[in-house]
């Protein structure tokens, strides 16, 4: 972001669109009390200008051409440095109507305000200093979050956690640079000479750690984006009835009749924390049905983009050619083979499954008598979890960039370590060590670079 862009004065709605009893306009930058004050005149006939920080003040907006009310509002005052851009700060709340906050918007944009780029609160906030990178990712995380374990991973990004456990690591690294540099710089000042078995260690700690967030990084981004789940099956078989059991709504008709799910249904279901992103796919058998046909395509596009499956079989019948298609389908899948009807007398050749699929966990399961769901939640929880100890989700590592600069820290750090090893000289494990350093600092901002920021606060909503 250029001086001339940060130093603007800019505004947004802050508020989805649509109609709501309340509606937000934030306006931030040096200028944004003085601008506001010329369409909003306070009960007290006060202006903004001469009032101290935060504080909520009454009154109406005006338009700045025919002078006629536009809306009762109450601007919030927040002075710099104490509000979230650091820079001063007015929240105009009014009605929640769009024509009303389009009003006022464009009063404001007349005045000398410009339109705020998507993220660019939140970027304004990470350039002055307020958050570093990761905690401004968080903020749209924390928006986006879908269960109590995902708003819980992204609060402790927020809130500081996961930056701390970088910069933990920073630290030491730097120690060890520092000394390193100390004794290269100035041999004759007398420095204590470096032990290279105590410098291997530290290294060896830092790895440590950053192996055990790298093994986090699978489970924060499912628990980010969630897992895409597709259920698959004969027609008939239960897939729709599993569907509504994992959302606890009736969202699927469920019939006797086969093929009644001709389309894909796709919803999120909070399995325990894990936001699950389940798609309900077409029964797949042969058929001359052209609508049909076309649903069991999609079905089978679905099995092969979907993180996990939960295949369905009827375990009161017997194997047929239907069933062998599917099995073939799932060889080297993340799949769950639920045997539904387990309440009816059993016909399924279930070792025949075990063969076939000898990857698959297979469970037991009646829809109808709600038998297996709970161990249906346990196996999916421990495929996410992947047996990381949930002390705290704000450790988890839940972003593609994050997970690639920890990669490549490490990296850095095994060259270092090869380096000592090898009695290389110490200026060039120094290097080594600068770059972990780098790339470490990348995950918080320190290091990043203009593009990269750029890209990410691109992803964000405007008025955030």
């Amino acid at each position: 972001m250029l001086n001339k862009e940060i130093n603007d004065t800019i505004a947004a709605i802050a508020t989805p669109p649509g109609e709501g009893g309340i509606g937000i306009i934030r306006v931030s930058g040096k200028n944004s009390i003085n601008i506001v004050d010329k369409i909003f005149v306070a009960g007290d006939k006060r202006a903004l200008s001469e009032r101290h920080s935060h504080r909520a003040i009454y009154g109406k907006i005006y338009d700045l051409h025919d002078k006629k009310v536009i809306d009762e509002v109450i601007c919030l005052l927040m002075r710099e440095p104490h509000s979230y851009t650091k820079e001063n700060i007015v929240e105009v709340q009014c009605h929640g109507g769009m024509v009303v906050l389009r009003n006022i918007l464009a009063n404001l944009l007349e005045n000398g305000v410009r339109l705020a780029e998507p993220g660019e609160f939140t970027k304004r906030a990470f350039l002055n200093g307020r958050i570093d990178l990761a905690q401004a990712q968080a903020v749209m995380d924390i928006i986006r979050a879908k269960t109590e374990a995902s708003l819980k991973m992204a609060s402790g990004h927020l809130s500081g956690y996961f930056s701390s456990q970088i910069n933990q690591m920073r630290e030491l690294l730097l120690d060890v640079i520092v000394h390193y540099e100390a004794v290269i710089d100035f041999p004759e000042e007398g420095v204590d000479e470096i032990d290279n078995i105590q410098v291997m260690e530290k290294i060896g700690e830092v790895r440590s750690k950053i192996g055990n967030m790298l093994a986090s990084a699978n489970t924060g981004r499912i628990l980010r984006d969630g897992i895409v789940t597709a259920i698959v099956g004969k027609p008939n078989v239960g897939k729709s009835s599993l569907l509504n059991l994992l959302l606890r709504d009736e969202r699927a008709i469920v019939t006797d009749v086969p093929g009644t799910t001709r389309d894909s249904i796709e919803e999120y279901a909070d399995i325990d924390g894990i936001p699950l992103r389940i798609i309900d796919t077409a029964g797949i058998r042969q058929t001359e049905d052209r609508i049909e046909k076309i649903g069991v395509d999609k079905s089978l596009t679905y099995i092969k983009k979907a993180d996990l499956i939960l295949a369905l079989f009827d375990a009161s019948r017997k194997l047929d050619a239907d069933d062998q298609k599917i099995m073939a389908l799932l060889k080297n899948k993340n799949a769950v083979i639920v045997l539904n009807k387990s309440d009816l007398p059993q016909a399924f050749d279930e070792n025949c499954m075990k063969i076939n699929c000898p990857n698959s966990k297979i469970i037991h399961m009646s829809t109808v008598e709600q038998d297996g769901l709970t161990e249906l939640i346990q196996i999916i929880k421990k495929m996410v979890y992947n047996d990381n100890i949930v002390s705290n989700e704000g450790e988890f590592v839940n972003d593609v960039r994050q997970a690639d600069a920890l990669k490549k820290a490490d990296s850095h750090l095994s060259d270092a370590l090869k380096g000592l090893d090898n009695d290389i000289p110490e200026d060039l494990v120094v290097i080594d060590l600068r770059s972990a350093l780098e790339k470490l600092g990348d995950i918080t901002g320190d290091t990043v670079n203009e593009d990269i920021i750029n890209e990410i606060f691109s992803r964000f909503c405007i008025g955030k």
